[in-house]
Parts: C-alpha cells; sequence; structure tokens
C-alpha cells in the first residue's frame, strides 16, 4: 500500500484526491484558483470543496472570495478514522433499532425451514492463509470480550491486524502472546520477532510476551475460552515449514471444547515451558 493508495481508502472521489493533494502544494487558495490548478471544471470546484469541509479534511475561510486550505495530513487521518467510527456506530445502531422487528419476522421462518433437518455442527471451517485467514483473526479480536492469546513464531503479521490488536487492547481485554525462542528462529526472522516485541511492549505494555522454548506445533489466535465449554472462538494453522504460504489453509472454528482444549494447552506452556521477555530480546536480533 503506498501513500496515495490512502486516499482510496478514505472513499474520496477523483476530483477529492486531485484537489487535496493540490492544496497540500497550494496551502491556502481560492476555488477557481484550484479548478485552473486541477482541471476540475468550475461548475463542479465548489461541491467537490464541500465534500472535503463537510469530511473535515479542508477549512473554509471566509471571505470574499472564500478561500481554501487543507488541514495538516496527519489531522486528515485523524479525522477520516473518526468519521469511520462515526460511520460504524451509526450503522451499528440502526441495525439494533431493527434487531427486534427483523428477528420477529425471519427467526421462525428459519426454524420452521430447520426443524428436524439440521446437520451436525462443524468443528471446523478452512480458509486460505493470507487476507481470509487474517480477515478472520480481525474478527476474532473485535469480537473478543475479555481474553485473547496468540500462538506464533514471529508475530509477523501484526501489522497487517494491528487495528483490531490495539482495539482490544483500548477495551481492557488480557492479551498475552506466546513466541518461539529467538534462539530457534533463522536470522531474519529472529531480527523480525525483535522489531515486533520492543514495538508490543512499547506501545502496549499491557500485553504480556513470553519465549516457548519449546516448538510450537500451532500457531493462531484464541479468544474467550470457557471451561465449561460453552463459549470461545479460535484461528488456528499448523506448523508446515516445507509448504508455502499461499498453498496453506487455517482452521476457524467456534467449538467450545475444542478452543478450551487449545486454550489449556496454551496456559501449560505459558506457565511451564516458556521464559519472559528479556531487554535485550525485545530491541536486538
Amino acid at each position: 500500500m503506498t501513500a496515495r493508495d490512502v486516499f482510496d481508502r478514505l472513499g474520496l472521489t477523483d476530483y477529492e484526491q486531485d484537489a487535496l493533494i493540490n492544496l497540500f502544494d497550494l496551502g491556502r487558495t481560492t476555488a477557481p484558483n484550484l479548478a485552473a490548478a486541477t482541471g476540475i471544471p468550475k461548475a463542479r470546484i465548489y461541491g467537490v470543496l464541500d465534500s472535503l469541509a463537510g469530511d473535515g479534511y479542508v477549512e473554509v475561510i471566509p471571505g470574499r472570495p472564500k478561500e481554501y486550505i487543507a488541514k495538516p495530513p496527519n489531522t486528515v487521518l485523524d479525522r477520516a478514522t473518526e468519521n469511520e467510527r462515526q460511520s460504524f456506530e451509526q450503522f451499528k445502531q440502526e441495525i439494533e433499532r431493527n434487531r427486534e422487528s427483523f428477528l420477529s419476522e425471519f427467526q421462525p421462518r428459519y426454524e420452521h425451514a430447520t426443524e428436524g433437518d439440521r446437520p451436525a455442527e462443524e468443528l471446523f471451517r478452512v480458509v486460505d492463509v493470507g487476507e481470509p485467514s487474517e480477515s478472520g483473526t480481525r474478527r476474532i479480536y473485535h469480537t473478543a470480550t475479555e481474553t485473547v492469546r496468540v500462538l506464533s513464531k514471529a508475530f509477523e503479521y501484526l501489522d497487517r491486524i494491528e487495528p483490531a490488536f490495539a482495539n482490544a487492547v483500548e477495551r481492557g481485554l488480557d492479551v498475552r502472546i506466546l513466541l518461539l525462542s529467538p534462539d530457534r528462529l533463522a536470522p531474519p526472522a529472529r531480527a523480525q520477532q525483535a522489531d515486533t516485541v520492543a514495538h508490543i511492549t512499547d506501545a502496549y505494555p499491557s500485553v504480556g510476551i513470553r519465549y516457548s522454548d519449546r516448538p510450537l506445533p500451532w500457531r493462531g489466535t484464541i479468544a474467550d475460552p470457557s471451561m465449561e465449554y460453552n463459549s470461545g472462538t479460535a484461528i488456528l494453522l499448523v506448523q508446515e515449514d516445507e509448504v508455502p504460504n499461499h498453498m496453506r489453509q487455517a482452521a476457524i472454528t467456534e467449538n467450545g471444547s475444542f478452543v478450551a482444549g487449545v486454550s489449556r494447552y496454551f496456559e501449560l506452556v505459558w506457565t511451564h515451558e516458556s521464559d519472559e521477555v528479556e531487554e535485550n530480546h525485545a530491541n536486538t536480533p
């Protein structure tokens, strides 16, 4: 993802992207000047600027004529995040307002159609490793309510799921990470692990990290296990160094018994077969 790809994530039109990029270059300017610089038709430029101002990316300076100036890039990103949060909250509220009527209409239909004909619950749902497994991992972080446990060699995919990870930490969840001992990693993976550990210990001091001194047959994420076997979610893959990442698959399960068993494995390794992170491991390869 490049710097300019961020504009696509903001949901800006081509005209809005061009206008905002040129405002970063021009500073304070008028709509006609911006139209001339960008080639945006004069009939469209005011609507484009009004949209950017409404999103909080551009400041309007009253006068005759009005002038416009882009907000600082960091402010633009902060505002985009806040806009997305507000949009999600509105979506969530709308869903909740309609939940009762939706369920009252469609739950009876579902129960009538499937009564006496429901297959046994699947133990696993299989997804490809990569974006599908990372999407499933992000969903686990977002839906977890109490605990998250991570099994990984070096947690090399943190940057791709970090917003969800950070959200779980901010919500006060008990997050622990069990990594493979640096002594068991090749130099490139050891360096990557050290950078990741240093980042986590600095940015998320409440997160527990330990190193397993034995190989980890499983890797994945576990959330909210219960010894009553009535809750929990996990996404797991087995250690297969000889299989390329693009050919691997991961298993997602909501089977309470299985999640409790994997969680029990994690806790046993955490307590009896792992070491605390040493400062030199967290900051150097």
